[in-house]
């Protein structure tokens, strides 16, 4: 039996580093809405009252930076200049440029058979049966928790409530099973006349009960509110923001292996971003399909190629069949180069500032083009089982000639299968998403 504690954290869409998240983001979404084919590799700072830009980007039509700045600013509800940090009074600078011509020659489109990926790279997607959206037990709860305090502040529930906030949950795990909430950590910035035990009341009341699934609640689970005291000071005036530092929030919480690059601000030819999103989908599929409890994919590119270098799936000893013909039947049905995927996903789309808070993976709220899975159950297990029936021979180099065969026939039919009845995600789904909300600064 195997027992252990896990631990993740999120962060609200007031944090620094999400407010740099969000800002990146909303540019990239303001270039999509009328260019389709732009490059964007968008930077934020922020720090006290001060918002800096930068990075490359090409895009035939020209976007009011500052004014996707300041909208974004007033709706994560920095409007008070009291907080030192406001959409009105804050100070902005832009450095972004035109991207280089060595970078851009890799990819100087989105799609077509030739186009190669922009930069050599890495990626993991992953899923599991913790939670109802498939993604692990702590960052799931820790998002709902963060979420639920920015609808409390946005509804006016109280008003005293401000824009930054953190959560951290610890899930005690039993044989690979999430069985109860060790602990729960959670600060929020509030007004300065606001009491202490006010705070933890309102957290009870109106956060933990409504988030945290009563099952996995204990008599001894700890709750931790504003441990360290007063949180009057937050948000740029307390800490520097910026892009990209929050990629382990964005994921999997930790739970899952990170390849290091980060997703906001970059268009779909990044594979940072579109393939990311890609190996959840694989990965996703697998799971809820029934194929395994929990599964992880790395893909990795090289720059200027198309096809990835390496495919890896592991699913961690609870596949119903050997990870390597998974690996070999996903990579058959799957087109993973970037122009598949951006097709496959339909990605050119502004959808991309609703994910830069509360997370890219396992949303409820939100309909992600990735989130939809590929219904694997369809492919013929005859294939597999007269590989692995006997002497289990292994795909690849080593697999006879007739069962290599058996293999891509199945692929083969499943793949033409989901040429003719995916449904291609319609952007109208995404409106929800991205649609650019009526500032709250009254």
């Amino acid at each position: 039996m195997t027992r252990y504690v896990f631990t993740s954290e999120s962060v609200s869409e007031g944090h620094p580093d999400k407010i740099a998240d969000q800002i990146s983001d909303a540019i990239l979404d303001a270039y999509l809405t009328q260019d389709k084919q732009c490059h964007v590799a968008c930077e934020t700072l922020v720090k006290g009252n001060t918002v800096i830009i930068a990075g490359e980007i090409t895009s035939t039509v020209k976007i009011d930076h500052e004014a996707v700045v300041r909208r974004v600013v007033a709706n994560i509800g920095y409007c008070d200049a009291a907080l030192g940090f406001a959409s009105d009074s804050l100070t902005f600078q832009d450095y972004t440029s035109h991207q280089t011509v060595d970078l851009a020659v890799g990819h100087d489109s989105h799609v077509g058979e030739t186009v190669g990926a922009g930069d050599q790279g890495l990626v993991f997607g992953y899923a599991c049966t913790d939670t109802p959206t498939l993604i692990p037990a702590a960052i799931y709860y820790a998002n709902r928790i963060t979420k639920r305090l920015a609808q409390l502040r946005h509804s006016h529930v109280v008003d005293w409530l401000r824009p930054d906030a953190k959560s951290q949950i610890s899930i005690r795990y039993v044989n690979d099973k999430p069985v109860a909430i060790e602990t729960v950590v959670t600060s929020t910035q509030h007004a300065p006349d606001i009491r202490q035990d006010e705070v933890t009341q309102l957290l009870h009341d109106e956060v933990f009960s409504q988030v945290l699934p009563k099952e996995l609640l204990r008599s001894e689970t700890q709750f931790l509110v504003n441990p360290n005291g007063e949180f009057v000071t937050g948000g740029p005036v307390g800490d520097c923001g910026l892009t990209g530092r929050k990629t382990i929030v964005d994921s999997y919480g930790g739970f899952a292996r990170d390849g290091g690059g980060s997703f906001s601000g970059k268009d779909p030819s990044k594979i940072d971003r579109s393939a990311s999103y890609a190996a959840r989908q694989v990965a996703k599929s697998v799971v809820a399909t029934g194929l395994a409890t929990r599964c992880e994919v790395q893909i990795s590119y090289a720059i200027g190629v198309a096809k990835p270098i390496s495919l890896y799936l592991n699913t961690f000893g609870t596949g119903k069949q050997p990870d390597e013909v998974l690996e070999e039947l996903v990579e058959s049905v799957f087109d993973l180069t970037p122009s598949g995927i951006i097709t496959r996903l339909n990605l050119l789309h502004p959808i991309y500032q609703a994910t830069a808070s509360y997370g890219h993976f396992g949303r409820n709220d939100l309909v992600l083009p990735w989130e939809q899975t590929v219904n694997l159950s369809s492919l013929k297990y005859k294939a597999i089982d007269f590989l692995y029936k006997g002497n289990h021979t292994a795909v690849g180099a080593g697999a006879r000639p007739k069962e290599t065969e058996a293999i891509e026939s199945s692929a083969q039919e499943l793949k033409s299968s989901l040429s003719q009845n995916w449904r291609k995600p319609d952007p109208s789904q995404w409106a929800h998403a991205h649609q650019i909300k009526t500032a709250r600064c009254k």
